[in-house]
């Protein structure tokens, strides 16, 4: 009986170690978007992989069991994005030692096997629960719903998850398709649970708002690091910036009553999200603590390493990067909506570009508009932060009937509005926000002159948005003429701003909108 005692024991002093309790440190970033240099707002420099660097080996040294997690949306941005297609961030991750990362829908945006490139160049686990990969040869054997770390010597379990309608917005292609979130996210939970792990966080790139709800349905989980709707939570009152739009952590009910903690940290690394999670030995968290987003500011000296490894990847960028294009008189907004003034330059050069076959009036989706530009000289380097999509130009023939289901369909609701379609010079209507979806487009004008449902119009728009992304059925389907011209986004944006500059924009009110 002697051994059979022995054994026990041995078991029990194994459970009795691996269940005890434990503070972990998150540290997390989301929608870096290529961001691996500092931006500017306000004339001041923010963000910038090299200071985030310094943050996590600070914090590693400062702060028990660290984990570094990224909720997605790594790629597209950045001239080093349209050059090096995320591989230059899968290298410098892998420098500052992430953990765990789960999938953004701009990760597609160069198709499927783009981001399996990226996947396979990464030392850490990246997660997806929601996405059916089983057709898609190039990921189904390298992205699982979730993960376990051990931290301190217990067990953490992480479950991804990504945004339903990354399917419309991105270039996911025929192979990759979703399954529910709700279901997928809960059945990965439960999967770990069933292992014993009783300390689980989501990493998800489906919203705040979204992740608020999705909390609400779900149990067992303790924590959601989100990401893709780039909200600043808890964040300072600094010049330039935006208002923050909730705690951090927002804590939110479980479909058991119990609390779960939701945190964001912006975008572009402009703030690093780090919080500290107390657990007792059943897994139960019992504090939350040293809760902050922190600005990442000239203050936080650049990593050497780092920062070497950056200037061997820039090196070849420089020229292009730092090439001056124009300028402008003033601030060039990038406001979510028809007060955005960069959104009237480029739907201008798009329909300059667009006239010479026929095209009266051009459309650039909102969610297409990736940054403002600040007043004075403007680089090629930050013309691309504007437009890094290499979308093409695609002149098409639409029935004004066709032209008013468009208008419709892109604004869905004042969280899904990236699909609303911006309008040239000479082109505008009303957005009434307190209509029901079909009827809140009203009064519009093309090219000057009130719409005609029974006429055809030419327009010019992007080729992500003429076939269909960001839900524009009536775009895909539509039976005139469509001619793809081959030309690039950012190149019909700096041919305008070359011949145009210096630009002195004013909001002409293209889009006027109500009842919000």
């Amino acid at each position: 009986m002697r051994p059979f005692a022995t054994m026990s024991a041995l078991l029990l002093a194994a459970l009795s170690v691996a269940d005890k309790p434990i503070t972990i440190t998150i540290l997390h970033t989301n929608d870096l978007h290529a961001h691996i240099m500092p931006v500017n707002i306000a004339k001041k420099s923010y963000g910038g992989y090299a200071r985030q660097a310094t943050l996590i080996k600070r914090f590693r040294a400062t702060d028990p069991n660290v984990v570094l997690l990224s909720a997605g949306d790594t790629f597209q941005g950045t001239l080093y994005f349209n050059i090096y297609e995320g591989l230059a961030d899968a290298a410098i991750l892998n420098t500052m030692g992430y953990d765990a990362a789960c999938i953004g829908n701009h990760e597609f945006d160069h198709g499927p096997v783009a981001l399996s490139n990226f996947i396979k160049s990464v030392n850490f686990p990246v997660i997806c629960s929601n996405l059916n990969l089983s057709k898609e040869p190039s990921l189904s054997n390298i992205v699982q719903p979730s993960t376990v770390l051990t931290v301190g010597g217990e067990k953490l379990g992480l479950v991804g998850a990504i945004t339903p309608d990354v399917v419309t917005i991105s270039s996911t292609g025929p192979t990759v398709s979703l399954n529910d979130l709700t279901t997928s996210v809960q059945s990965a939970v439960d999967d770990l649970t069933k292992k014993g792990v009783n300390k689980i966080l989501l990493l998800t790139h489906v919203g705040y708002e979204e992740e608020m709800a999705l909390a609400t349905r779900l149990h067992d989980v303790d924590a959601i690091v989100g990401g893709h709707s780039h909200t600043p939570l808890g964040t300072p009152a600094l010049p330039g910036w935006p208002d923050s739009k909730g705690a951090y952590p927002t804590i939110v009910k479980d479909a058991t009553g119990q609390p779960v903690y939701i945190v964001q940290s912006w975008e572009w690394g402009k703030v690093f999200g780090r919080f500290k999670l107390s657990f007792d030995a059943s897994g139960h968290v019992t504090k939350v603590s040293d809760a902050a987003p922190i600005v990442v500011d000239s203050t936080i000296p650049e990593d050497p390493v780092v920062k070497s490894e950056i200037t061997a990847f820039e090196r070849p960028l420089i020229a292009t990067q730092n090439l001056q294009v124009g300028t402008t008189a003033g601030p060039l907004t990038n406001a979510w909506g028809g007060a955005s003034l960069i959104s009237q330059v480029i739907s201008d050069g798009m329909l300059e570009a667009g006239a010479k076959q026929g095209a009266v009036a051009a459309f650039v989706n909102a969610g297409g508009v990736r940054s403002g530009l600040e007043a004075g000289k403007i680089t090629y380097g930050q013309a691309i932060t504007v437009q890094p999509f290499s979308n093409t130009l695609v002149i098409l023939t639409l029935s004004g009937s066709e032209l008013k289901a468009a208008l419709e369909e892109g604004f869905k609701s004042a969280d899904h509005a990236g699909g609303l379609l911006l309008p040239s010079k000479g082109t505008r209507y009303t957005l009434d926000r307190s209509q029901p979806a079909g009827s809140r487009i009203s009064h519009v004008i093309v090219a000057g002159q009130p719409l005609d449902l029974e006429k055809s119009y030419t327009v010019a728009l992007a080729n992500f948005t003429a076939n269909g992304g960001d839900a524009h059925d009536a775009l895909k389907n539509a039976k005139g003429k469509r001619v793809d011209t081959g030309l690039v986004d950012i190149d019909t944006l700096v041919d305008y701003i070359k011949r145009h500059s210096p630009l002195d924009v004013k909001d002409e009110g293209r889009i006027r909108e109500i009842g919000g």
